[in-house]
This record gives structure tokens, sequence and C-alpha cells, in this order.
């Protein structure tokens, strides 16, 4: 799973091995600012040129081209060396108007000196300059305060919430939960307290927060929780299991600690800010921020592809499954995504409306060993024979993984990625060891190491899990990529499809 920079606040009493990206610092931190900032001076910049020179010639002009280019590039030089978004969530109307009349005067002189070093000054109307300016400062300041208040309402869409537990005693928990709170802009919801020193009472909230469990119980609890990191503040050290973290790691959990001696934990380290404290995090990978958007991007891309795509099929497939076996024509199911995180998985259905009720009579006849449902000849898909025999409807869908495609919903939606591992159902979920919980460390996606490596032919559940698990431990971009590729090419040839 990642862990985005999300500017949000703290939301109290909402009732790894794990992938963890370190916030970003500097100017990256605010992308979404700069990117805002340079649409809107460029909206600024063609309204002033349209208000001079008409629309006729918009940009044709290579002058005037030019320009518009340079204000671009002196933004980002801007954004670089100054960092004009430095604590921009917590600054007030007046102090925000202050930084954009500093931010479009920077520009401004930046521009006027390019025109006049270049000997463009001349060919250039003082009204399209003149104008720009107070068009920029009031197209910047009002897009940041626009921005600022949605992150603030609703926190960041683009990006995934994440769920966080403190770990601390009754004594020290009230300063830790004052500490916390000081840093209001941050990216986890509190879900739960977990005391080292007593067992929880029943139904018991601390500042509105519930204790979820003592500290022995704590891998029991997560084990069936949507719980994406833990905050650490214990002085002594004697209360804390053995290995507990090492455990809570390995099972896809982000761990943070205020800072002590904890050279010997499992994963990679790094010191890093939370809550107000200095603390020690271990996680099994860090990636970048230019790395996370990266695989949003692709996701973003990829599932607007993919829709269009679902409903051109959807024309045509539509009907033929009505008419093969009358009733809906998707399929949708709970399933465990990233880190415990629940969401509903959509397909085309390509199963008899009946599936999940028989699928407790077939479970003997199960070919994969462990924790996942497989059959060479399963009789609940649609046009199957009495004894499961491919053909019909409903083989033709699953060999060519037309019944995969809705879940570009998923994808768009950021349940899902392109790209990662199979999200279990809830039950094979509930079964899992605390080792298999590191699978659902990423995103679950529409393909992954599993699928190119064999996809069904697998009827080991263990090996599913150690190709997912080098995926979660080693994942890049290419890596993504590739098994993309690798994919289309196992479509094509149907090999390995059930």
């Amino acid at each position: 799973m990642f862990c985005y920079a999300v500017r949000q606040k703290i939301i109290r009493g909402k009732g790894c091995t794990r992938i963890y990206r370190k916030n970003s610092n500097g100017w990256l931190k605010h992308w979404d600012f700069i990117i805002l900032d340079l649409v809107a001076l460029q909206l600024a910049y063609i309204s002033s040129y349209v208000l001079r020179m008409g629309t006729s010639d918009l940009y044709h002009n290579g002058l005037y081209l030019n320009i518009g280019i340079i204000i671009i590039l002196i933004d980002i030089c801007t954004a670089f060396f100054t960092e004009p978004y430095h604590g921009i969530m917590r600054r007030g109307y007046f102090v925000e108007f202050k930084n954009v009349l500093k931010h479009v005067f920077i520009v401004s002189v930046l521009v006027i000196v390019y025109l006049f070093m270049s000997k463009q000054g001349s060919m250039t109307s003082r009204f399209v300059i003149s104008s720009f300016i107070p068009m920029a400062v009031v197209l910047l300041y009002a897009v940041r305060i626009v921005w600022k208040k949605y992150l603030l309402k609703h926190g960041n869409m683009l990006y995934a919430k994440m769920n966080m537990l403190l770990v601390s005693t009754s004594y020290e928990i009230d300063s830790m939960l004052r500490q916390v709170e000081q840093n209001v802009f941050n990216e986890f919801d509190i879900v739960g307290i977990v005391l080292a020193d007593r067992e929880p009472e029943e139904n018991e909230l601390i500042e509105g927060i519930p204790v979820v469990s003592k500290i022995d119980t704590l891998t029991e609890y997560i084990q069936t929780r949507w719980v994406d990191a833990l905050l650490v503040g214990i002085k002594k050290k004697t209360l804390i299991p053995e290995d507990l973290f090492d455990t809570c790691v390995n099972m896809g959990i982000t761990v943070h600690e205020c800072l002590e001696d904890r050279a010997g934990w499992a994963g990679n380290q790094f010191i890093n800010r939370m809550g107000g404290y200095t603390v020690l995090t271990s996680s099994v990978r860090v990636i970048s921020s230019r790395q996370a958007m990266m695989k949003r991007t692709m996701d973003i891309c990829g599932g607007i592809v993919g829709m269009i795509l679902t409903g051109i099929i959807t024309i045509f497939l539509a009907p033929a499954i009505y008419i093969a076996s009358p009733g809906p024509i998707f399929f949708s199911q709970m399933r465990v995504g990233k880190n415990g995180k629940l969401f509903k998985i959509y397909k085309f259905r390509s199963m008899y409306m009946d599936a999940e009720e028989r699928k407790k009579e077939l479970m003997k006849q199960n070919e994969m060993k462990g924790l996942m449902f497989k059959m060479e000849n399963d009789p609940r898909i649609i046009g199957s024979g009495a004894d499961g025999s491919k053909h019909g409807l409903g083989w033709f869908i699953r060999k060519t993984s037309l019944d995969e495609f809705p879940q570009f919903w998923n994808v768009l939606k950021g349940d899902m990625s392109l790209v990662g591992t199979r999200p279990p159902t809830v039950d094979e979920w509930k079964q899992y060891e605390p080792y298999h919980r590191g699978r659902l460390a990423v995103k679950p996606g529409l393909t992954g190491m599993w699928q190119v490596s064999g996809r069904s032919d697998i009827t080991d559940f263990e090996e599913v899990v150690k190709l997912d698990m080098e995926y979660v431990k080693n994942w890049n971009v290419g890596m993504d990529i590739k098994i993309l590729f690798k994919t289309v090419g196992v479509v094509l040839k149907g090999s390995g499809s059930k």
C-alpha cells in the first residue's frame, strides 16, 4: 500500500510488509498548488491577450507564444527556489493574499526582465503585461482559497485515506493525543488506541477514540481490521512484547515510533516527523512522491481508457449474458483491499445466479491448495455442461478476460490499481496467517505477478503469496509496465485462464 502525503485533518472516533511513501519535502510536496497556479497564470495571460488582441491570432504569434512558455518556466523556478507554498494550509485569507501578491510580483518582474534582455519589450503590448498582473493576482488567490477549502472539507480525493492506531499507556496517552493534534494537517485517521499497561474496558473511549486492544492482542486485532500504521509512544520498552513490531511490519503495517534505538527492526528505516513527534519509521519498502504520482497517473489514464472499452463491450455483452442467464449483467462482491480496506469489486457476470450458494457444495473439489478456490471444470459458469465442461458464453467471457473489464471502474475510483495483487474475498481474508497479510500492502490489481507467471495454472496459495511479496518488496514503475505488457500476451494466448 502506498502512503500519500495528503493535507487533511485528523478525524477522530471513526469507526508493512507495507509500502510506505515518505512525505515529500520542499516544493514537490505541493504539486497540486503548483499545477493550479500554472493554470491560473495561463488563464490570466490568455485573458489579457484576448482583451487587447482578440481571439483570431491567439498564440499563433511567436512572440506571445514564447512569453506564455516563459511564464510557465519562471513560475516553476519560483516555486523551486522560493518555496511559496510552505505552510500554505495554515495561512489565513490576508496572509494568503500577501503571498499571492509576492508570487505574482516575482513572476511579473522576471517576465519583464526577460523581455528587456531579449530586446522584445518594444514589440510587446504594455496593456497585455499590465492587465496580466491584476488578473493573475485575482485568479491565483481564488484557486488557492477554493482548493484549500476543498482539501479541508473533503480531503484529497486523489489519494487514499490511511487508518492509524495509537499505541501507548494509560498514563501517556493523553499527552500523546495533545501532541498529535498539534499537527492538524495529517494523512491519517486515528481509528483506535492500543494500551500496553492494562486491559481496555468495555466500550472504552479516550477523548472520543475507542480503546480497541491491549498490546498483547494487537496482532490478533489488526489481523482482520483495516489498519495501515501504528504510532508508538511508550517510554517503558519492557511493556512491548519482543518482536511485536517486526511482526507488524511483516503483516503490512508501517510502524512509527517516538525516536529510540531500533536499529534491529525489520524493513527499511528512516527518521520522520509524525504528529509533532520525531519518529523512527520502519517499512519493507519506501518509495518517492514522484513514483507514487506516476503509478496513480498510470491508473487514472488506464482507468479512463478501460472504462471507454467497457462501455463498448457492454453494448454487445449485456444482452448475451441476459439471454444466457436472466439476471444482473454485472456481478459485485465485497473484497479486501489494501491493508484490510473493504471495497466492492465489479465484473461482468460469467456464472449462474446461484454460484455463491453452490460454491459451498463444491469446496471439496477445490484444486487450489490454501486460501483460494479454483476448479478446472466449474459447473457454475454460464453455459457449462453438467460436468462443468468448458463451453458456452461464460467460458468465453473468462477465457478472453472480458469479465475483468468493469474493474477499470475500481481502478479509476482508487480501490484498485492496474497492477497489484489479487484481492481476497472476506472469508479468505479472515483465515489469513500474519505473513499472508503482507500481500495486502499494495492496492489490489487487475493483473500482477501471479497472473503473468501462470495465472490459474498455479495451484498453491503459498506460491501466490511468494510472487505477491516479490512484487511488494521490489516494486517500481518499470515493473508495472513490464507486467502490463506480459498480461496482454497472456490474455491474447488465453493461457491459464479459468
